[in-house]
């Protein structure tokens, strides 16, 4: 996998600066309306995870393909994507690009105000590309519109508006979802467990390096992390997700399997290996069963 690329390196790869405010108490935070055409060039953008988050309207004058983690996406006219340190991106067809605007800022920007891998958006299985309609871009704009009005401000709290701003984006988009099982209450017991699952399934990716390994693969790994019995655990994830612990502990180690096998020159048996696969023969068999094909195979398509 290539290195992960820091919101420093973005910098210095687009722009050949640095803004003088890194390491600040606040954070970062960042906006930008740009073409990606520089001097008559376009530069390609490499696939690969950032240290940063990055929210981008994008206009196409046809159609342009986006890698997400293991999901291509195609964009037909004008979309609204979102992007984290946990899942890799890429552009295909930038030369399609009319026109884009986007933000960046990283986590620390929002310390103290909520932790931004909590919403679907940023979340490796949630959804990262909405496709707009005229009225909904015109909306997006507004709000980058108030974005620039206000980075460029001397208003003494402007990035408190600024984060206001990215919070407006992000529930744009979230209620663009298909409402599932989102309710005004509580978190009862079996939900506070499967919170509690998640998270920690969640923190062993992504993997970057070939001497990563994840350590917890069974419903009872988990389970002795939370101190509770394995029964217990299965009943709560059953109950909120209606999927069973161990289908879930695979749709994410098959989800990175095949960023491994599609964005990483590893071969098989160290993408066995990070996954905790004892045997590459056990890693071939749990591929095909879930992928209807081999690991290699896979790879070539």
């Amino acid at each position: 996998m290539n290195k992960v690329e820091t919101i420093e390196d973005f910098y210095d790869r687009k722009f050949d600066w640095m803004p003088e405010n890194f390491k600040n108490e606040i954070g970062h935070f960042n906006v930008f309306n740009l073409e990606p055409v520089v001097d008559g060039k376009i530069k390609p953008v490499p696939y690969k995870r950032r240290d940063f988050y990055k929210i981008t309207l994008v206009k196409v004058t046809d159609s342009s393909k986006i890698h997400f983690a293991d999901q291509i996406i195609t964009v037909k006219k004008q979309a609204l994507s979102f992007s984290s340190p946990k899942i890799p991106y890429k552009w295909e067809q930038i030369e399609n690009i009319k026109d884009c605007a986007f933000c960046i800022f990283n986590q620390h920007f929002f310390h103290q105000f909520g932790n931004l891998d909590q919403y679907s958006v940023f979340q490796p299985n949630g959804t990262h590309i909405f496709e707009l309609t005229d009225e909904q871009v015109e909306r997006i704009e507004a709000i980058f519109k108030r974005m620039f009005e206000e980075i460029n401000s001397q208003y003494v709290y402007k990035y408190d508006v600024l984060r206001n701003l990215v919070f407006e984006i992000l529930h744009f988009a979230m209620k663009m979802e298909p409402s599932t099982s989102i309710e005004n209450k509580h978190l009862n017991a079996s939900q506070r467990i499967t919170a509690l699952f998640l998270e920690l399934l969640e923190r062993q990716f992504p993997i970057d390096e070939a001497h990563q390994k994840i350590e917890l693969r069974m419903a009872s790994d988990f389970a002795n992390q939370l101190n509770i019995h394995v029964n217990h655990l299965n009943r709560a994830v059953k109950e909120i997700t209606a999927k069973t612990t161990s289908q879930i502990i695979a749709e994410r180690i098959l989800q990175e399997s095949k960023i491994l096998l599609k964005h990483s020159s590893w071969n098989v048996s160290e993408i066995a290996h990070s996954l905790g696969f004892g045997e590459v023969t056990y890693f071939n068999n749990f591929f095909k069963k879930h992928s209807q094909m081999s690991p290699l195979k896979f790879r070539k398509e």
